[in-house]
């Protein structure tokens, strides 16, 4: 790849929380020069084979991805990034799958509560059907969202969140933050802390939550991404080689309205440079020969 080839190891289709198919996605990559992209949807590996497929016929390298719920102590939305893993590794695939099958209850609960919230307001519920038609598969809260824009009773997808999805919300289901590194690395794969920026605003929390996972065998940091500033990815470098971590990056990508990502850079102004691959694949190199000894 040349120097200045990008990368996006961060990216969603509508097999989670995402708008778009994977193949669509792979499409839009390629057309941003993206040269190597992941799937990361949240606790679902579903996306993988076909954005591979696709990325086969484009001459898009897809590396296998996936992004844990988990939480650690006080920080009770920590997402953990999985790379490089086997796509098919059973244990991984059992967890997701039961993963999965709360996740598709909560959503039938919110959208229960959701309609509860609408009769009373004498509005028109929302229908599930529906719900699942404008998700296109795996359906999370943004796709709700969409039902009610469609609908008339939210102007845009934040005003639906805070009159109706904040609300109605149901507790997510988490992986404690050990046990999610934990399994990645048993699925062969490297561990990366997701946007850091939205974890704490508080660099001092930061820096001592970055000891403790790292302590669990955390092996990288997400210092591109959606949420972090010039400064920020450049404080994010530097805590990442001052722990031995590698460095990556994605612009974590839905595709929904109001998303101001852009496929390829960081918060829509920094390129994510080809090293955050380089530098995952010298991780995934490690690990392998680390499991052979």
């Amino acid at each position: 790849m040349t120097t200045d080839s990008l990368a996006d190891l961060h990216l969603h289709t509508h097999f989670s929380d995402g708008v778009h198919s994977p193949e669509d996605i792979v499409q839009m990559a390629r057309d941003a020069g993206v040269a190597t992209l992941a799937i990361c949807d949240h606790d679902n590996l579903d996306g993988i084979a076909p954005a591979r497929a696709a990325g086969a016929q484009v001459g898009i390298e897809v590396i296998s991805g996936v992004e844990l719920s988990s939480r650690w102590r006080g920080f009770h939305d920590l997402h953990i990034l999985g790379y490089g893993f086997d796509p098919q590794h059973p244990e991984l695939c059992r967890e997701l799958k039961e993963f999965r099958a709360f996740r598709s209850r909560r959503n039938e609960l919110i959208v229960e509560r959701v309609n509860r919230r609408l009769t009373a307001r004498k509005k028109a519920p929302l229908d599930f059907a529906r719900v699942r038609e404008l998700a296109g598969g795996t359906f999370g809260r943004p796709h709700i969202a969409r039902a009610l824009i469609e609908m008339g009773h939210a102007r845009d997808t934040s005003e639906a969140f805070e009159r109706y999805l904040i609300p109605c919300n149901v507790e997510k289901k988490f992986f404690p933050a050990d046990q999610a590194i934990a399994l990645i690395h048993r699925a062969g794969g490297v561990a990366v802390l997701a946007h850091p920026p939205f974890i704490t605003p508080e660099r001092n929390a930061l820096e001592g939550l970055l000891d403790v996972l790292t302590g669990f065998g955390l092996d990288g940091l997400e210092a591109y991404n959606n949420g972090a500033t010039r400064d920020d990815v450049d404080y994010l470098i530097g805590q990442a080689r001052r722990r031995g971590l590698i460095v990556t990056g994605g612009s974590d990508h839905h595709g929904f309205e109001g998303d101001e990502s852009r496929i390829g850079w960081c918060r829509g102004v920094l390129p994510i440079p080809y090293s955050c691959v380089t530098e995952l694949r010298s991780a995934l190199a490690r690990r392998a020969e680390n499991h052979q000894l």
